[in-house]
């Protein structure tokens, strides 16, 4: 694994070097771009002394955290114009670390990250650049590599999906009482999971539905992984966590799946990238209906990472040739490639 997205921003990296470009909030103001470029918007060493997996903007686009094959994650205040300044240096895992995501600011300053010791660790920051581990996972949540994490919606309270190589997905949730919950479901993949991504949490319609009764609000998670496959997952009060779709396109691994904000409109969206070097696009017109699929890209090399704008009309893609590129749909519907970051 060595690409990852980053929830608002698209980052390549290499041993001990970030390459950053901004974050979306910022980014998508430039959408217009009818030329692809090829740039690198800023490069710094972060210290690291082996690879680098994962770097993510926080919510303000003012930091960024890092996490590498050396066991640490880094926090940096990119706030200022042409500097990079060392947050803090966070240690506790005993393998590689894959991905790091930020919570919400509501819930305060939180970090989580997950690593190939099969642990999934919560930071909280208590003072300025002072993080310590709130959320150890505990022996036998998982029990292989855990490969991603990813943050519910605000609006569904602090919780976290995990995908693990033991082929389980589990959702780790904070409580009332302070305590943190897990759920597990089982045999989510065979050969075990590579991404997941939560659906946003307003439902497709809402905007257009007016003062018409809402849509239930219904949440779900899509996962993927070994089997060459991505899955939706639906969650019942009374049932727990259950499939309700399979996507099948791709011919191999899927590497990654990531769900677009679809700012209340009556659609669902969906990218998957796989080891076959495709990148898929689904669609779903209408809840409840049927999920259609539209090739983005054939890469000729494996796809590691998704990633969607703020705005859900852009789709960042890092591939195995330690490139960037970002695409935009037409009005004709055909994804054209407008920039691409080395």
């Amino acid at each position: 694994k060595t690409h990852a997205r980053d929830s608002q921003g698209a980052c390549t990296r290499r041993l001990g070097t970030a390459l950053l470009t901004p974050p979306a909030r910022r980014a998508h103001t430039t959408a217009a771009v009818a030329a692809m470029s090829v740039s690198t918007q800023a490069t710094f060493e972060s210290g690291h002394t082996d690879q680098i997996h994962d770097c993510q903007y926080d919510y303000y686009g003012r930091r960024v955290a890092t996490c590498s094959s050396d066991r640490t994650l880094k926090v940096f205040d990119v706030s200022g114009a042409d500097q990079q300044t060392l947050v803090a240096n966070l240690t506790g895992h005993e393998g590689p670390v894959w991905m790091c995501t930020w919570a919400h600011p509501k819930f305060g300053t939180l970090l989580a990250s997950c690593s190939f010791d099969h642990k999934v660790i919560v930071w909280k920051e208590s003072e300025q650049g002072v993080f310590s581990a709130i959320y150890t996972s505990p022996a036998g949540l998982h029990e292989a590599s855990v490969n991603a994490v990813a943050w519910a919606p605000h609006e569904y309270g602090l919780a976290l999906a995990c995908a693990s190589s033991d082929g389980a997905v589990s959702v780790i949730t904070h409580t009332g009482d302070g305590s943190w919950d897990a759920v597990k479901i089982q045999g989510a993949h065979s050969i075990g999971c590579t991404g997941v991504c939560w659906a946003p949490a307003p439902p497709p319609g809402s905007l257009v539905a007016g003062g018409l009764s809402q849509p239930a609000v219904v949440k779900r998670l899509v996962s993927s992984g070994c089997d060459n496959v991505a899955k939706i997952w639906r969650f019942d009060d009374s049932m727990g966590w259950k499939e309700e779709h399979t996507l099948r396109a791709h011919s191999d691994w899927v590497r990654d799946v990531c769900w677009s904000v679809n700012m209340g409109l009556p659609m669902n969206t969906i990218g998957t990238c796989g080891q076959d070097g495709k990148v898929f696009i689904w669609t779903q017109a209408e809840p409840g209906g049927v999920w259609a699929h539209t090739l983005l890209h054939d890469f000729g090399v494996p796809v590691w990472r998704l990633s969607w704008s703020v705005m859900g009309n852009m789709l960042a893609v890092s591939d195995a040739n330690n490139l960037v590129t970002v695409w935009k749909e037409s009005v004709d519907g055909k994804w054209d490639q407008i920039s691409a970051t080395e």
